[in-house]
């Protein structure tokens, strides 16, 4: 009974030991920083988690500090609509931070076409006007609502998603991200407009139409 006793003991503590040797789930998208800050020198090569650090010998105030989503973007696009990324390529501040913000302007009827974040959870603020914002899971299931100014939305990490303007005038939205470089998958240019271009036999079965659909639809995004 007491050699018994032991063994549950000793098995009891191999797991415990197990348990605190393996390491721990992270909550953010982004490695935590190790230091107060790492302006990305943005010649050196990215590394798995940023650039570089640029000497602190040669931060200055202004690399604190970003003024790229103050001017609005131009929509006369096929989309109607505008990105300005304010991720570590035009923010160095940003590096290793876990952070990023984007503004986007679309224009009346414009859209924010199906993309998707594939690094970070994506959140946003309706700045003016209104918004259809779409949300489609992994299991194909659709959510939407209409948004106007000051409602807010949120975009699990990796599902694709869309803004449409529904409205009479210019829809401006923030949005915000976990990560200094989310990244963005937009689905439409990317399976028509890669290059070199995706096979047309893939593009035929996976869409269920014959090949001059193809060809048409990539033309557009030649």
């Amino acid at each position: 009974m007491a050699s018994t006793v032991i063994q549950s003991t000793q098995f009891s503590i191999l797991i415990l030991t197990l348990v605190l040797l393996l390491p721990s789930p992270s909550l953010s998208s982004d490695p935590d920083p190790l230091q107060d800050f790492c302006i990305a020198d943005l010649q050196g090569s990215i590394s798995v988690n940023g650039f570089p650090c640029k000497p602190a010998s040669n931060v200055t105030s202004e690399d604190f500090f970003f003024d790229g989503l103050a001017r609005e973007g131009n929509t006369n696009n096929s989309f109607g609509s505008n990105v300005i990324q304010g991720n570590v390529l035009a923010f160095p501040g940003l590096n290793t931070l876990g952070i990023s913000m984007n503004r986007v302007d679309i224009a009346p009827g414009g859209l924010n076409p199906p993309h998707s974040h594939p690094r970070a959870t994506e959140s946003g603020i309706l700045i003016q006007g209104q918004l259809l914002v779409g949300i489609i899971t992994t299991s194909g299931v659709f959510y939407a609502k209409n948004l106007t100014a000051g409602q807010m939305f949120v975009i699990p990490r990796g599902l694709v998603h869309f803004q449409l303007n529904v409205g009479n005038e210019k829809a401006l939205i923030y949005t915000a991200f976990n990560s200094h470089m989310p990244g963005a998958v937009i689905v439409s240019v990317n399976l028509f407009g890669s290059r070199p271009s995706v096979p047309n036999d893939v593009l035929t079965k996976a869409f269920l139409v014959n090949e001059s659909v193809i060809d048409q639809i990539k033309s557009k995004f030649g």
